[in-house]
C-alpha cells in the first residue's frame, strides 16, 4: 500500500509519499504558483508512485461540503490565480483513487490526534498562529465540518486594557488573527515578532489574546486539548502567560485537565499537516 499526502500551502506544496505503516519514502516542497504549473510539479512528483490513496490540506478558504455545487474549490483566497479553482476535482481526474480533502489546519490537528501532542485523544484543537491565525477541530476521531470549516482565527475578542490597536484583518480589523497573528504583532510595536525580546509587553499581551481564544474553544467544543502550534508559537515565554489568564478568564466555571497539559505546543512540529493528510489518506481505505 502506498499513501500520498499534500500540504497545499500559501507559499509551497509539500508532497509526500508514505507506506501502510506512514513511513516516509519520498517528500519534496513545491513553490506555490499557478494551478497549472505547481499541480503539474505534483503530478511529476507522484508520477513514479502507484498511489492508493491520497489526501490533501489545504490553504484555504475551501468548499468542504460534499452536496455543494463547488465542492472542493479553494475559494476567495487572495491568490488570484486560485480563487475558485476546482482543487479536487482535478486531482480526482488525473489519479481516479479514494482522495480525501480538508483544510491545512484539520489535517495538522489530526496529526497531532494520532501521532502528536494529543494522541490517546478523541478530540482536539489545533491552532496555528503566524502569517494568519487558523484553527482546525477532531471531535470524537472526526474532523469537524459543517456547511463550511471551523475560522478559528476570525473569532472576536475583548482587547488588552493597554492595547489600543486597531487590528489589521481586511474583513474584521480586530478580530484575533487582526490582533495575534505574526502581522499584527509587527504592525503594533513596528518590528517583527522574532526579534522582540521575551521580557518585551508583547508577549502578555499576545497572551491575553490567545487565552480568550482558549476560554471560547474550551466552552463551545469542550475538547481534550488545545495545541498550538505556528511561528509565533514557538515563544516559550507565551505559554505560562497564556494559562494565567486563561485561568483568570475562566474564573472557576469549567474544570479543565492542568492546564501545562491542556494548553500546549504541537509536538509534531512542522510535520504536523503532512503527518494528519497521510493518515486521512489511508482512513479512506478503511
Amino acid at each position: 500500500m502506498l499513501l500520498g499526502a499534500i500540504e497545499a500551502g500559501g507559499t509551497k506544496f509539500i508532497c509526500a509519499v508514505a507506506d501502510k505503516n506512514l513511513q516516509l519514502l519520498e517528500r519534496i516542497s513545491l513553490p506555490t504558483t499557478t494551478p497549472t504549473e505547481t499541480l503539474a510539479a505534483v503530478f511529476a512528483f507522484f508520477e513514479p508512485h502507484q498511489l492508493d490513496a491520497l489526501a490533501i490540506g489545504s490553504f484555504g478558504p475551501i468548499d468542504v461540503n460534499e452536496v455543494s455545487p463547488t465542492y472542493g474549490s479553494i475559494l476567495a483566497t487572495p491568490k488570484i490565480a486560485w480563487q475558485q479553482f476546482d482543487l479536487l476535482g482535478t486531482l480526482k481526474r488525473h489519479f481516479q483513487i479514494p482522495i480525501a480533502f480538508t483544510t491545512d489546519v484539520n489535517a495538522a490537528a489530526f496529526g497531532e490526534l494520532k501521532r502528536g501532542a494529543a494522541r490517546g485523544k478523541h478530540s482536539c484543537v489545533y491552532l496555528t498562529v503566524g502569517t494568519g491565525i487558523g484553527g482546525g477541530v477532531v471531535m470524537n476521531d472526526q474532523l469537524l465540518h459543517g456547511f463550511s470549516h471551523p475560522e478559528m482565527g476570525h473569532i472576536l475578542v475583548k482587547h488588552h486594557p493597554d492595547d489600543a490597536f486597531a487590528g489589521v484583518c481586511p474583513y474584521h480589523g480586530d478580530c484575533l488573527e487582526g490582533l495575534a497573528a505574526g502581522p499584527a504583532i509587527a504592525a503594533r510595536f513596528q518590528q517583527a515578532a522574532t526579534t522582540l525580546p521575551p521580557e518585551h509587553e508583547a508577549w502578555d499581551i499576545e497572551a491575553f489574546y490567545l487565552a480568550q481564544a482558549a476560554v471560547n474553544y474550551t466552552l463551545t467544543l469542550s475538547p481534550e486539548k488545545i495545541i498550538f502550534g505556528g511561528g509565533v508559537m514557538k515563544q516559550s515565554q507565551l505559554y505560562p502567560k497564556m494559562r494565567h489568564y486563561f485561568n483568570e478568564l475562566m474564573n472557576g466555571y469549567v474544570n479543565t485537565p492542568p492546564l501545562d497539559q491542556y494548553l500546549v505546543y504541537c509536538e509534531l512540529g512542522d510535520d504536523a499537516g503532512i503527518t494528519g493528510a497521510l493518515l486521512l489518506a489511508k482512513e479512506t481505505l478503511v
